[in-house]
């Protein structure tokens, strides 16, 4: 059974209006149980104290108090220019500047009654002010019916300090029953500048943290590929780890899309589901859906499967619905099952995959192999009387409509002797990949099964050197560390075998120090190589690294003739560059280049600065150039204040080959003293010479709901380093 706190009225009052519109944020899914907080005894059994300019009556039955009156009892302080305590009842009755304080919140008013210890009573024509996030308020009256129940009439509720909020809530009636968690409000306005922009008849919600069925925000916002789209959540609270939000979306362009999403936790298992659809597409003419579902769950110790299922109803559903659980670029969506277990040294498992390919309709996609099934199995010890092994092995069935299907079968085992001293390290190690196929649909001459053996030696060696040194004035750690890593592996005619999920990796500085220039199983590259690396680190003295600098390149002494694509016969790689730092505390840096000595050019490259002089500031410069894949673009994005209150937010993606934005963002922020305002308008490529165009605008009322369609996450994926301008920074 989970418990949830008694709040005193006044904190029941907050928990209703802060809760009126519900979230606009989803919920989160707890598990854990909430303690009951209340009255302690000792508050209970206080005595009251009174005090005032002049007293009169009974001590024992009837006191009469006039001129500054105080009484005080447990948590309990009135204040008032007459008033009467009858002492059997603990009851108070003033009139004449009413002031009671209460649990941290104040009340004002021109006439009161209220029992002290009971909390039974009432405050007419009364303000309040709210201790937790500073709300006050007003209203006809209130009515504290018991410690748990209390009715508010006429009553209104805002952040906004003075006496003319920009926003505020309005109640006809509001009964709150802290009993059963539950209050209901009658006839409530939401007022912005005067002006309704929400209104409801009735409604009811939580008065504590627990979650509450009922109406989220409306969302509304437009696209070019659906025009204005108008969203009302509904959201169910199943129960403390289980919940349900309906939402359905009108799209002008298309009709009425119906979507839900179901999210559960547990101690041993999670997952969200989610399902949308659209039936009869005014556009398309027919019905539209997308389903996505995760789920992990353990079943005993070390034992767990998992499953990530996607499926979208055609190939234009992600350019369509761009705001939909599909991403707007996304054209392989996974279908993976997993089942998994192991202990500290070993780990086996059962794995079903396939993507649904959901076309590009200008560069076609080539469908990847399903997996049906994946069996895997990996084992590894360390420091087993000095020496370091693994072992990892596959078997797979590799299924395709149209290319050559079969199953391959291949274990790896690897040992390693590591020296480890100050100053230096070596590394030998020797493995072994063998390799075996069944291979389907192809003619006898060819061969059915075949097979692939081939060793593989290595030694990876480094030295660190240290000096004491100054960087931009500021006494620093200095490191020198070169390194070689040499690889040799016998040549082996694998130009029979299929290629099932391997291709050759980009050239990187992790690349650099692999003994396989290919990703996957399909090829290992015959090798008699030599990496060279050279690094230098400038590291504080609380041992944060300041800058980096590295140099690396491989040297080959044979020529390459496992490839996929032709046999080369280069005598080293391309040369790799790379340099990362922050300059000062405002400013970062960082630059990588790969380039080729035979061709005498650059064939990658990415440079990146980042100036980030204070909260909701922050300018972002990058450039990237991939010569084999065409691509050079430049790419700027930004958080700035344009002037007092006002805030600026962009990016621009450009590319320089085809003289034209590639992605887009641009839009502004208002931070008023208790709402804020956000308008932004994002261009996002959906597929090749497509793209998607949205527009955003939200008013967050401070503490209350966020009303419009939210660009947070847009502006977070777009603009490193962007902050909530309502929020305290992080240094």
């Amino acid at each position: 059974m989970t418990w949830f706190p008694a709040f005193p009225p006044s904190q029941r009052l907050l928990r209703y209006l802060t809760a009126v519109v519900a979230a606009a944020a989803a919920p989160t899914l707890v598990s854990a149980q909430t303690s009951p907080k209340g009255i302690t005894d000792e508050e209970k059994n206080a005595p009251a104290n009174v005090s005032a300019e002049k007293m009169t009556g009974r001590p024992d039955r009837d006191v009469v108090l006039e001129g500054d009156v105080e009484i005080i009892r447990g948590p309990t302080t009135v204040n008032a220019d007459k008033a009467t305590y009858r002492v059997a009842e603990d009851e108070v009755e003033a009139v004449g500047n009413i002031r009671m304080r209460r649990f941290g919140d104040t009340y004002t008013g021109d006439e009161l009654r209220f029992r002290m210890d009971a909390g039974e009573g009432y405050v007419l024509r009364p303000t309040y002010q709210l201790e937790l996030n500073n709300a006050q308020g007003s209203a006809e009256r209130i009515d504290f019916e018991a410690r748990d129940r209390a009715t508010i009439t006429e009553g209104s509720y805002s952040t906004c300090e003075g006496p003319d909020p920009d926003w505020y809530l309005k109640s006809g009636r509001l009964n709150l029953d802290s009993g059963r968690d539950i209050g209901t409000a009658y006839n409530t306005v939401v007022y912005f500048k005067g002006v309704p922009i929400l209104a409801a008849p009735a409604m009811s919600f939580p008065l504590s943290d627990a979650r509450k069925s009922g109406l989220l925000p409306p969302t509304v916002g437009t696209t070019n590929t659906g025009g204005l789209e108008i969203t009302q959540p509904y959201y169910v609270n199943i129960a403390p780890n289980r919940d349900l939000t309906l939402y359905p979306r009108l799209i002008a362009k298309r009709g009425l899309q119906l979507g839900a999403e179901g999210r559960y936790l547990g101690e041993t298992y999670a997952g969200q589901t989610s399902v949308e659809a659209l039936f009869n597409d005014r556009q398309s003419g027919t019905d539209r859906y997308a389903i996505s579902s995760v789920h992990t769950q353990s079943l005993a110790p070390g034992l767990s499967y998992s499953w990530n299922l996607n499926s979208a109803s055609d190939d234009n559903y992600p350019s369509d619905f761009a705001r939909s659980i599909t991403n707007a670029s996304q054209r392989l969506l996974p279908r993976d099952m997993n089942l998994v277990y192991g202990s500290a040294y070993w780990s086996a498992s059962a794995r079903l995959s396939n993507f649904q390919v959901l076309q590009d309709p200008v560069v076609p996609i080539i469908r990847p192999y399903d997996r049906l099934p994946q069996l895997t199995f990996q084992a590894g010890r360390q420091d087993v009387a000095g020496f370091d092994w693994t072992v990892d092995s596959e078997l797979t069935r590799f299924w395709h409509p149209d290319l050559v299907r079969g199953d391959r079968m291949f274990i790896n085992p690897r040992i390693a002797y590591p020296i480890l001293r100050p100053g230096y390290f070596i590394t030998p190690r020797l493995s072994l990949h063998a390799s075996t196929y069944n291979i389907d649909n192809r003619t006898p001459a060819a061969g059915r099964n075949l097979d692939r053996v081939l060793p593989t030696f290595s030694v990876d060696s480094g030295l660190v050197f240290e000096r004491d040194t100054k960087f931009f004035g500021q006494a620093m750690t200095q490191t020198l560390e070169p390194r070689l890593f040499y690889v040799h592996t016998p040549y082996r005619d694998q130009s029979r075998l299929p290629i099932f999920d391997t291709a050759e990796a980009d050239l990187s500085f992790a690349q650099l120090f692999s003994e396989n220039r290919f990703i996957g199983n399909d090829r290992i590259s015959d090798a008699n190589q030599l990496t060279t690396a050279l690094v230098s680190r400038y590291i504080e003295s609380s041992g944060a690294e300041r800058a980096r600098f590295a140099v690396g390149q491989r040297f080959y002494f044979d020529e390459q003739r496992v490839t996929i694509g032709g046999a080369r016969n280069e005598s080293r790689s391309d040369l790799l560059i790379s340099a990362a730092g922050r300059i000062s505390n405002e400013l970062t840096a960082e630059g990588n280049v790969q380039y080729s000595e035979s061709l005498r050019n650059t064939r990658r490259a990415n440079y990146g600065v980042r100036w980030q002089p204070g909260p909701a500031r922050v300018l972002n410069l990058q450039y990237r150039r991939d010569q084999p894949n065409r691509l050079e673009q430049v790419d700027i994005s930004a958080q700035w204040p344009l002037a007092a209150r006002w805030y600026g937010v962009g990016r621009v993606n450009y590319s320089l080959p085809d003289s034209k934005v590639a992605e887009g963002l641009l839009g502004f922020e208002y931070k008023a003293d208790c709402w804020i305002f956000r308008l932004v308008a994002q261009r996002t490529p959906t597929a090749t010479g497509q793209a998607t165009s949205a527009l955003f605008f939200q008013l967050e009322l401070n503490g209350l709901t966020r009303l419009g369609s939210n660009p947070l996450d847009a502006l977070r994926s777009s603009i490193p380093g962007y902050q909530m301008i309502n929020q305290p920074s992080t240094p």
